[in-house]
């Protein structure tokens, strides 16, 4: 089953299912050589896409310009394709299993679309298995096809990483896998179109699935390591930023810092691998330790934050925080996931008013989300601490006197999550972790 060369002859049409901060992107990349369909069940978005607009806020509008692309919510029109991209999200539940819901959803969705000779690849990323295990029956049950004989099936994680212009899909190398060589093969060809980086064939699926998840696990395990160490340090009296500046001289130290662990990758990914584990009999140890450790930073922030109001003389329960931040990583509009929250929960259980504060959030979604607005605009000399929570280029431009305007008095209180103003408060508690 040959569809690479169809694709860019324009006698096939390929389809991205899901155009959130994944999907949006490739169907934007794909719409410049092939003829593309981006489907999304909010037809809201996709009216705001036909405008030439994103509703993540990560592209400009000159993106859409001069691209094949015909948006739609109508799933009848993904009949009209024949190489589908499912880029849907993979959350977890309020018990930390995975959600399965999106991607069997689309998978529902693309078997009703699926004809002889159509490629199935997914990008959402899963526990090793899910691909063939969960959603191939779908798409052979409700189709009437069957793999490998009738349509091909492939997987290749995404590597989107929100907010960074450096790293993007032609920059990255794209992982691939099929479901036998010939599909590994065209899919490799279909990749190599958007990504100047170049593929990588991985030997099966599950590799390929497993391989996205480690990438993000890793990178968990290795920040549990150091929001424990701040907890040992804090202990000691002192700063964790101090050490890691000291302990990066040499050659090998990994540069990884403290903070809170949310948004859609690093703090979910683990929860799907250990799951996974667990069906397999077996119970795992660190990966389980470091989500533990990074999920209670947000709720630990909060309760220092009260120590060092009440330390400054002041009722906590006549006492008024603002929160700088509300998304998962700076400079993004993603709330999805946001540790930020387990921050503003632990200041209210103590009775403390909170204002919340950013730029990049959207009001409405954070209230949707999560139950409370944002502030436009913090009142000035009403607040006894600052909590500076994300990066965002607007918080990192604040000079003492910003501070200074929305605290009550010097004994004001700056907690600054991710250590950027150490040196620079001098007239005013800081603390960082």
């Amino acid at each position: 089953m040959k569809i690479y060369e169809p694709l860019l002859e324009k006698k096939a049409t390929l389809c991205v299912v899901g155009l959130g901060y994944v999907g949006l992107p490739i169907a934007l990349e794909f719409a410049r050589d092939v003829r593309v369909i981006g489907f999304d069940i909010h037809a809201g978005r996709v009216d705001m896409m036909k405008r030439g607009e994103d509703p993540s806020q990560e592209l400009a509008a000159s993106e859409f310009v001069n691209r094949d692309i015909e948006f739609t919510a109508n799933a009848s029109d993904l009949k009209k394709a024949n190489f589908f991209v499912i880029a849907v999200p993979t959350p977890i539940n309020n018990m930390n299993l995975p959600d399965l819901g999106p991607v069997l959803a689309a998978s529902r969705t693309v078997a009703q679309a699926l004809k002889p000779g159509d490629y199935v690849v997914y990008e959402s990323t899963v526990y090793p298995g899910c691909t063939e295990d969960d959603c191939v029956p779908i798409l052979e049950e409700l189709s009437g096809l069957k793999m490998g004989k009738d349509f091909k099936v492939g997987y290749s994680p995404e590597r989107i990483n929100p907010g960074d212009k450096n790293h993007t899909i032609r920059t990255i190398t794209k992982v691939v896998s099929g479901c036998d060589s010939e599909a590994l093969d065209e899919i490799a060809r279909v990749y190599d179109i958007v990504v100047d980086a170049g593929t990588h064939k991985a030997t099966s699926i599950k590799v390929a699935e497993a391989s996205k998840i480690i990438e993000n696990t890793q990178r968990d395990v290795n920040i549990a390591l150091v929001n424990e160490l701040s907890l040992i340090m804090h202990k000691m009296g002192i700063n964790t930023y101090d050490v890691l500046e000291a302990a990066r001289t040499k050659w090998n130290f990994l540069p990884f810092t403290p903070g809170l662990v949310g948004g859609h990758c690093i703090g979910v990914d683990p929860y799907y691998l250990v799951y996974k584990a667990k069906k397999l009999g077996y119970f795992s140890k660190v990966i389980s330790s470091a989500r533990f450790v990074n999920d209670s930073m947000g709720f630990y922030v909060g309760k220092q934050t009260v120590k060092k109001i009440l330390e400054s003389g002041k009722n906590s329960l006549e006492s008024r925080v603002l929160v700088l931040g509300a998304t998962f990583k700076e400079n993004v509009s993603d709330i999805r996931n946001s540790k930020v929250v387990d921050v503003i929960r632990e200041l209210e259980s103590f009775s403390v008013q909170v204002d919340v504060m950013d730029p990049h959030a959207d009001s409405d979604e954070v209230m949707h989300e999560y139950g409370f607005h944002l502030n436009n605009q913090p009142a000035e000399g009403q607040y006894d601490a600052i909590v500076v929570t994300v990066a965002h280029r607007e918080f990192m431009a604040f000079t003492e006197a910003d501070f200074r305007k929305y605290l009550r008095n010097d004994k004001g209180v700056i907690m600054d999550i991710k250590g950027l103003f150490k040196g620079k408060i001098t007239g005013l508690t800081y603390w960082s972790l």
